[in-house]
């Protein structure tokens, strides 16, 4: 039954809009020192991710790590953890209301409750230029929730084991030793790494378009805390067409690690967790 308009229904929808999470007052990262860091900084490890597969890495406080498009255009849904307390994970949610639908340089990966605080700042983002194209989209999301093997089988009725979920499943639990039933509760919410995505206007579903990253494209951060990274090429690939299947061209994706010189980050310390009391009014 469709229900007739209030009288004042134009008024009600012409009320302007309150940014929800003001930032003005959020501690700005020294972007300048960081550059001048990585400028002096080498290569310490390097970890390659296959097509439809995830892999781990660890980033030490105050280094940096790349994600790069090794061979071509690739999405990949990245999880972050803080290297020894797994309980502390990235908050995607948060982030988003904190800068937005898209991230690039300057932004930050927040972790969640009781923790809320960065774990990374993007530093370097090759398809910054990319911004907002006439269909909304951006590039680099926290939007998804990550491709799964549920929600496939809902959608289709079949299973399918290289969803970005099971991917990080896998990869989680063979660099920690967890068996994958321990590891999976573990997998959040993802950054959508060069993933380029929006709403559509008419009905808010969320929709993607292929990525404009080409090899050679990446995305750099400044590690904030120990991190454990977990990262997953997409089985979508570019994500232009479907992002759950065999029959879409992968290509692996390139996590590389560099450590800024001794010194360089004089004056820099590790963020420390949320002051908040957490007594909750008790």
């Amino acid at each position: 039954m469709t229900l007739p308009l209030p009288p004042d229904a134009d008024t009600r929808r012409a009320v302007a809009p309150v940014i929800c999470y003001p930032v003005d007052s959020l501690p700005r990262p020294d972007l300048a020192l960081y550059a001048a860091a990585r400028a002096q900084a080498t290569r310490t490890a390097a970890t390659r991710v296959p097509a439809r597969e995830a892999r781990a890495f660890r980033v030490a406080a105050g280094q940096f790590f790349r994600i790069t498009c090794a061979e071509g255009p690739q999405v990949g849904d990245l999880n972050l953890f803080h290297a020894t307390d797994l309980s502390e994970r990235f908050f995607s949610g948060k982030t988003r209301a904190l800068h937005g639908t898209h991230v690039s340089t300057g932004d930050r990966l927040w972790s969640g409750f009781p923790h809320l605080r960065p774990m990374a700042t993007i530093t370097t983002d090759t398809l910054a230029w990319y911004g907002r194209d006439g269909f909304g989209c951006a590039v680099h999301d926290v939007i998804g929730t990550r491709c799964d093997p549920y929600t496939h089988h809902l959608l289709s009725g079949q299973d399918y084991h290289h969803c970005c979920h099971s991917n990080l499943t896998r990869a989680l639990a063979a660099e920690t030793g967890m068996a994958p039933a321990q590891a999976e509760p573990l997998v959040h919410d993802v950054l959508n790494v060069f993933m380029c995505t929006g709403f559509t206007a008419d009905t808010g579903q969320y929709f993607m378009k292929a990525t404009p990253a080409r090899a050679g494209d990446h995305i750099e951060f400044f590690a904030e805390i120990d991190l454990l990274g977990v990262l997953s090429a997409c089985p979508g690939g570019d994500c232009g067409a479907e992002h759950s299947s065999d029959r879409a061209i992968c290509h692996p994706l390139q996590v590389e690690v560099f450590a800024p010189a001794p010194g360089a980050l004089a004056g820099w310390h590790p963020p420390s967790p949320n002051g908040y009391d957490r007594t909750h009014g008790l």
